[in-house]
This record gives structure tokens, sequence and C-alpha cells, in this order.
């Protein structure tokens, strides 16, 4: 069965709301959506990332068959500069479902970046790279067996988190979250309003208030 690609059209989002959205560190999101949003752990940056810099773009989404990277091939091809390359290859770790010349293309096209429920190859080439980060499950030297089955800019669940084309894809260090486009303006106020608030509470701290104090602790006794 040949790969679904299915027409989509989203809000996009201005250059001021994604430099705004790489200011919110995805712990933050974490502890504002109480981790909803966050993606299955163990899917990591090949490359950590500098500090104070992180992966932010919309998703253009595709959903990868075991070992078929059909999906892959039409949404990179797809994706334009900014997006983030987001599939879900079902947790599967026994082919890879993208390598150097794949990810080497959507670098020069500067799509944001791309992120995978599945395995990677040539990751040594692909982790020298500071300006296209990938994030994945885990990498293999196995190539992929087909390239005809899967769907693309459709919903998925990526990592545990519902995904659909348009959404915010955020990442950093210590993980990665996929927000909602519908809810991204009322989720960025809320954040930055948290991260002003982090900044009062480690102002206060250095004063010499206790921690029980700061955070309003029940006394112990």
């Amino acid at each position: 069965m040949p790969t679904r690609l299915y027409n989509h059209t989203s809000r996009r989002l201005t250059p001021t709301d994604l430099a705004a959205w790489r200011g919110i560190p995805v712990t933050i999101l974490s502890d504002v959506t109480s981790g909803r949003v966050v993606v299955d752990p163990r899917i990591r940056p090949l490359r950590p990332f500098q500090l104070g810099k992180r992966l932010a773009g919309q998703a253009v989404t595709a959903w990868c068959e075991r070992s078929d990277f059909g999906p892959m091939l039409h949404a990179i091809d797809i994706a334009g500069e900014g997006d983030v390359v987001t599939v879900d290859a079902g947790g599967c770790l026994q082919t890879a479902y993208v390598g150097e010349i794949l990810c080497g293309l959507a670098r020069r096209k500067k799509i944001a970046g791309l992120v995978i429920n599945g395995a990677v190859r040539d990751i040594d080439t692909i982790a020298s790279w500071d300006d296209f980060p990938v994030y994945a499950l885990g990498n293999t030297a196995r190539g992929p067996l087909s390239k005809e089955r899967g769907t693309v800019n459709g919903a998925i669940v990526f990592g545990g988190v519902a995904a659909k084309p348009g959404d915010i894809v955020l990442g950093d260090n210590d993980g990665l979250a996929v927000i909602p486009l519908d809810e991204a303006n009322a989720l960025l106020a809320v954040a930055e309003e948290r991260v002003r608030m982090e900044e009062l509470w480690i102002a206060e701290l250095v004063t010499g208030r206790t921690l029980v104090d700061v955070f309003s602790v029940p006394e112990a006794i």
C-alpha cells in the first residue's frame, strides 16, 4: 500500500513566536502542563545543545510502518525552512529510518531539526553538525527494508504524546515536548510567567531566605 500523504495547512508561527518559544526550558513547560506534553525521555539528542540553545519549530508528521522509511522521504521533501520532521516509527530499533544522506538534505533545506521514535544511523556525522539537531530513541547500522508504507502529515502519537502537523516541537538537553498549536498562545504566556517566578525564587534565596519560607512549605514536626 503506497504511503498516504495528507494535505494539511495550519497557522504558521512568526519568527518572533519561535524566538519566544526558544526561551522556554522544557522543564518549565513540563511543570506548567503537569508533564502531559513531554515525550518519552529515552528519545534523546544525538548532540548536546550548547547552554541556552533549543530546538523549536512546527511539526511535519510521519508514521512509518516497521522497517519502512517511505514516509520519512516524503516528510523531508515537503518540510520547509524552520519545520521539525517528527516521525513515529513505533519505537523500532531494528532498522534505521534516516542517516547522513537524508539528514544532510534536511540540513541544506534549513529544516530546524528531526525527531524520531525509532533508530537512526551515521550518528558520528550527524552529531558533528551543530546547526541541525536530531533526537532519536536509538541507533543501528541496519538500513530500512522498504519505502512504501505509512502516512505523512496525519495525526500521530509521538513518544506517548499526541502530535499533529503544525504543532510546536520544543527540545533541549532535558527533553522534548510537543505543544498543541491551538494551546500555544496560552501555554507560552503561562510558561513565561513561570520563568519570571523562578528567577524571583532564585533572587530571594540569594538574600538568605530559606527554602521553607520561599516555597511556603508547612513546618516540619
